[in-house]
């Protein structure tokens, strides 16, 4: 068993705040032995290699530990490189179980220039196996790309989910994250996103829901460096019971890109007494001429709300299903896999029940 001290923040707070990192204790990092429970739907426009043929450095990522077991140990190992012009679609499904408790999974993305693609990316588990996540995914977005790409982690609770993300973007590149993140007893993410190219843009619409004890940990970076680039990061979430989640958002204007913008939102529905929500947005400049907003928030449903649905015939639990979906939905508009979508509004009901 270990301790890992994860996902520092770019910049350190004062400790009191309890968010410059997260403390997972008890994790236990066994061998890790192949990997056999992979399920691919994959259009014939994009070229899939089950290996990375490059060495690499993370930026950021969650911590040595976890980043070394993947670059030396990873039992999945796969590369999508999409050159086609018009928006084909790919989904990749792990499926942790019995046989397969443990993935370590490293992923490359190559969007060529003018490039068009969504990729769908989705972890679960069968049964009630306590199975292990940690994976890296890296996105280079060359010239003109137009790249959606939905991670859905919809893993048990006994789980552990761990994911580092790094993206490279150039010029007029545009790079749309969907993601889904419901399991895990833990789950811990790292988003870094390297702006380089003028007029670059990069989208994270992201939900979250967390119930009984789970913890969730996200932090995300952008760095702009290319003029007028663009990153808008919008997160909505719920916790009930006793879940506890941070959020760390950073946007950092670096020198150079000059006419660039940056928005972050993120909001918390409380949906119990016992659940604990932490937001640290940040902005940080070294340019002038840019334009940057940040804002956070927490708390409970509103009683005027949830009367008015109720006067309407619903009952409490009901009730509250309807307000979170009505919060989800404006993200999960970027999903257009229908199944998928059906998939996880199933999934959030259940997770209210």
């Amino acid at each position: 068993m270990q301790t890992l001290k994860l996902n520092e923040t770019p910049v350190r707070t004062a400790k009191n705040f309890n968010i410059n990192n997260i403390t997972i204790k008890d994790i236990n990092i066994d061998e890790v032995k192949p990997f056999n429970n992979v399920e691919i739907k994959a259009n014939n426009k994009v070229n899939i290699k089950e290996s990375i043929e490059k060495d690499y450095n993370l930026s950021y990522g969650l911590g040595e530990v976890l980043t070394k077991q993947v670059k030396e140990n990873a039992n999945k190992k796969m590369s999508f490189t999409i050159e086609n012009k018009q928006d084909k679609e790919t989904e990749v499904i792990f499926k942790l179980d019995d046989k397969n408790p443990i993935l370590v999974d490293d992923i490359e993305i190559i969007a060529k220039e003018g490039s068009k693609g969504t990729i769908i990316i989705k972890y679960e588990t069968k049964g009630n196996v306590e199975g292990f996540h940690n994976g890296i995914i890296r996105v280079s977005a060359s010239k003109d790309a137009d790249i959606n790409v939905i991670i859905v982690n919809l893993l048990n609770d006994k789980s552990n989910h761990f994911i580092s993300i790094e993206n490279k973007l150039e010029e007029n590149a545009k790079l749309n994250y969907c993601m889904v993140d419901f399991g895990g007893k833990n789950s811990v993410i790292n988003y870094y996103s390297n702006l380089i190219g003028d007029e670059a843009q990069n989208k994270i619409n992201t939900i979250y829901l967390g119930k009984e004890n789970q913890v969730l940990d996200i932090n995300y970076i952008g760095e702009l460096r290319g003029k007028k680039s663009d990153i808008e990061i919008e997160v909505q979430g719920a916790l009930k019971d006793k879940a506890k989640k941070h959020f760390k958002g950073t946007i950092d204007f670096k020198k150079g890109c000059k006419g660039s913008s940056g928005n972050e939102n993120e909001a918390c529905m409380l949906l119990s007494d016992t659940a604990k929500s932490i937001a640290l947005p940040m902005l940080l400049c070294s340019e002038e001429e840019v334009e940057g907003n940040h804002s956070s928030s927490a708390g409970k449903i509103g009683e005027k709300e949830l009367f008015y649905i109720m006067s309407r015939g619903f009952e409490l639990k009901e009730a509250m299903k309807l307000m979170v979906r009505a919060r989800f939905n404006k993200i999960l508009e970027n999903i257009k896999n229908e199944s998928l979508k059906e998939e996880i509004l199933e999934e959030i009901d259940r997770r209210l029940d």
